[in-house]
């Protein structure tokens, strides 16, 4: 499991993704082991950071489903989840929160 995460990680990071943040949910009570988030520097370059991540990790890796717009992608990889989101959708979103006290076990808490 490592390994897959670094290597999503370094595809992210080598393709000029920015503050990448991993997070392990696992028996966390979430529906996958890890949740990845990534800024993009806009929406192209969103789009273009999914493409790295289908290039680079097929055919090792199953893409069950991606949900896709121009601000937000979701990669769902089973056990993990990839966000790659525009800068403007991160702050608006601001998934970090919620999945950092999911982490920490916390998720009862109000955001």
């Amino acid at each position: 499991m490592q390994n897959r995460i670094e290597k999503i990680v370094s595809v992210l990071d080598t393709n000029k993704a920015e503050a990448i943040e991993v997070f392990d949910l696992r028996n966390k009570n979430y529906f996958v082991s890890y949740a990845i988030i990534a800024s993009s520097l806009g929406t192209k370059h969103t789009v273009a950071l999914l493409n790295h991540l289908k290039t680079a990790l097929k055919p090792e890796e199953t893409f069950i489903n991606i949900d896709e717009s121009g601000d937000w992608i979701v990669i769902d990889l089973g056990d993990i989840l990839i966000h790659i989101m525009t800068p403007e959708y991160r702050v608006k979103y601001d998934m970090e929160t919620f999945l950092s006290k999911l982490a920490e076990g916390k998720e009862g808490e109000s955001l």
